[in-house]
């Protein structure tokens, strides 16, 4: 067994997300069966003396069959309409599962909103964290009845890799519909299953393909949750859950490939953002905050691009147009023209005090390029 898999069985803190497509009938109805199987393995590793976290898709899933509906409808407010039945219908079975092994549970409901304000990322680890003290097994779900589309995770991978941060979770075990991550779709000649991946040679391969009918994620997604969570990841499918938690060579394990952990909002800004605009910065800027770790000021930008607002995530771009940098801008688009190339101080004196500030402050900044 390697040292990675050896850490997966011993690890305290585990965060486990299951798809929609492992929880659910191919006509979108909850599977009680697969629940059970799964809620005994979780419970099982609980009774080892690990807290467990699990994330769990199939809200949506859930409420098509009650509604009638043929599959995951594409407007928005018929997703949020099946999330608003199949939540309450996916918790009660959960609790009902899980109180057959005396396991108490809780209900979270997050929206990516909920990792990028501070008060509200702070309310949710201090949630989280007081529920495993009090013994209880968080099920963490996105709030698909209130995420509108610019502030969605998009899918539960991501999400699982947010909570594992934001709980500082010793391992993260993903499963999906398929058993790892191939080279191609599996169920064609040719694909090779890939055992572990330890950086980004192990996935020059490797064809990422869409999402399945009844979820939202595909290997992309997966992938990507893998590289942001910073801890080991296994990648399975239910049925070898079990052993994947045991430590088992079982799918595909992704080795952790950051030394240091982001901060939650900045994996937030850096994973599940897209930038509102563009703030133009010179050179001297782009080597301050790449090599600095400083402030964006108004004396280094050289220009805007887009209509966006004070508080939105834009894009910070060197003079070859590379973006550099994602951050929470501090201005108005309209209002930044005006404050190119001036110091704050100059800013302060001819424009009032309250232009004595950055454009985007280093605490609401992260750098997107190895450069």
């Amino acid at each position: 067994m390697s040292s990675i898999r050896t850490e997966i069985e011993k690890a305290r803190r585990i965060v486990v997300k299951a798809g929609s497509s492992s929880l659910t009938t191919p006509q979108g109805t909850i599977d009680a069966d697969r629940i059970d199987a799964l809620v005994d393995v979780l419970a099982a590793r609980r009774a080892d003396g690990a807290e467990v976290v699990f994330v769990s898709s199939g809200a949506i899933a859930a409420g098509l069959g009650p509604l009638g509906l043929p599959g995951r409808p594409p407007e928005l407010a018929l997703q949020q309409a099946a999330a608003s039945v199949g939540q309450g219908l996916l918790f009660a079975r959960y609790t009902s599962a899980f109180a057959r092994h005396g396991v108490t549970v809780g209900q979270v409901l997050l929206t990516a909103d909920d990792m990028m304000r501070r008060s509200h990322h702070r309310n949710a680890q201090r949630t989280l964290g007081e529920l495993l003290h009090l013994g209880v097994l968080p099920i963490v779900n996105e709030n698909d009845t209130v995420a509108t589309d610019e502030i969605r995770f998009g899918d539960n991978d991501r999400l699982a890799a947010l909570v594992a941060h934001l709980i500082r979770a010793d391992a993260l075990v993903l499963l999906s519909d398929v058993d790892a991550l191939y080279t191609g779709d599996p169920r064609l000649p040719g694909a090779r299953r890939v055992d572990e991946v330890r950086g980004p040679a192990d996935l020059a391969e490797v064809a990422l393909g869409a999402s399945g009918r009844v979820g939202t994620g595909g290997m992309v997604t997966k992938v990507e949750a893998a590289r942001i969570a910073g801890i080991p990841v296994v990648l399975t499918n239910a049925a070898q859950a079990a052993a994947a938690l045991a430590g088992e060579p079982v799918g595909t394990l992704f080795h952790p490939q950051n030394g240091r952990r982001m901060s939650t909002r900045n994996l937030w800004l850096a994973h599940a953002t897209t930038g509102q605009g563009r703030v133009l910065v010179d050179d001297g800027a782009v080597e301050a905050i790449l090599h600095r770790g400083t402030s964006l000021l108004p004396a280094g930008v050289t220009g805007v691009e887009g209509d966006f607002a004070a508080g939105d995530p834009v894009d910070v771009c060197g003079p070859d147009g590379a973006v550099a940098a994602r951050g929470l801008v501090n201005y108005d688009a309209a209002e930044i023209p005006e404050l190119m190339g001036r110091s704050t101080r100059w800013l302060a004196r001819e424009l009032g005090p309250g232009y004595e500030r950055e454009i985007i402050h280093r605490d609401h900044l992260v750098i997107l390029t190895s450069e």
